[in-house]
């Protein structure tokens, strides 16, 4: 249980230093100045000092949605697949109810926009509707498809059967799977070429509008959350998509999955240089490709039992 705990905190620890480790590869490739890893820490620390000012407009959900956005995805932290063989873990939560956390956590956020009364916040809590419409469903059916390779519905432990035997004769399935579990990473987590998380441009803000009237601790907490979602994302990626390091010993183990998250890391940042966000009405086609993706994963899986 200790090793449970501490590997859950750990997690929490690093979430903030991937999103910097992104950003500053990117400056790097774009031959700028980079920014620290550590920029996360510091921006949350200066949120924490700053005023936190609130719209006459806006209603207690403002006061309360920063919190129901992050707890969600607390909660879902604990539900992960093991990153050490012998680890306590939960073995019978499935893809439903990941999915489930996952989108009351962007509920309450879209609802933050909407309580702002403002046109921005409006405009992106509808455009989060928009894209979470088609993830989800996505997600429901990747999750599946790899946990029925893995013979068990239950995330953790088909991560953990994975591990202990590949299922090198479903190759092809578990290609499918990972191409569609890799676009829902990039459009829940807001990345190019869904949104760009950089950008205050009223014409491309999804995940920015929302967010665009809250200040200090507020804001602070909700960069928080965008930090965990976007490890929880990549946990999941490299538990049932690279389930290699498992068995090793306690440190080593630990040390292999922190490195496969980086590459995960560098993997959206390359992407980012070299790709430009789509107009929104392209991204369904996007999405659409993720959802044809986890269908021919099922498909390929039960009717030729590649």
């Amino acid at each position: 249980m200790i090793l449970y705990l501490t590997t859950i905190l750990l997690l929490l620890l690093i979430a903030p230093i991937l999103l910097s480790f992104i950003k500053s590869l990117k400056m790097i490739w774009l031959f700028k100045r980079p920014s620290s890893i550590f920029q996360g820490y510091r921006n949350f620390s200066k949120l924490l000092t700053k005023e936190t000012i609130i719209s006459q407009e806006s209603s207690s959900i403002t006061r309360y949605a920063p919190f129901l956005v992050l707890s969600p995805l607390l909660i879902t932290m604990f539900f992960l697949p093991p990153i050490v063989e012998g680890a306590y873990y939960v073995s019978f939560v499935d893809a439903f109810t990941i999915t489930g956390l996952i989108s009351l956590s962007t509920f309450f956020l879209m609802l933050l926009g909407l309580d702002s009364a403002s046109a921005f916040g409006g405009m992106g809590s509808s455009r989060e509707a928009f894209i979470s419409a088609l993830v989800e469903p996505a997600m429901v059916l990747t999750i599946f498809s790899v946990s029925m390779m893995a013979g068990n519905l239950g995330v953790g432990q088909a991560g953990v059967n994975l591990a202990e035997h590949f299922p090198k004769e479903h190759m092809a399935s578990f290609i499918f799977a990972g191409i569609s579990f890799f676009i829902l990473l990039l459009a829940e987590n807001g990345r190019i070429p869904i949104d760009n998380p950089e950008t205050h441009l009223e014409l491309t803000m999804v995940h920015e509008a929302m967010i665009l009237d809250i200040t200090g601790v507020y804001l602070a907490i909700i960069e928080t959350a965008s930090s965990v979602k976007f490890v929880i994302f990549s946990s999941l990626f490299v538990s049932l998509f690279m389930p290699w390091g498992l068995e090793l010993y306690a440190p080593m183990a630990i040390l292999v999955f922190i490195v496969k998250l980086f590459i995960v890391a560098t993997v959206v940042a390359l992407l980012e240089v070299n790709m430009a966000k789509l107009r929104l009405f392209k991204v369904p086609n996007l999405l659409g490709i993720a959802i044809v993706f986890a269908f021919l994963s099922l498909i390929t899986f039960y009717v030729l039992g590649a």
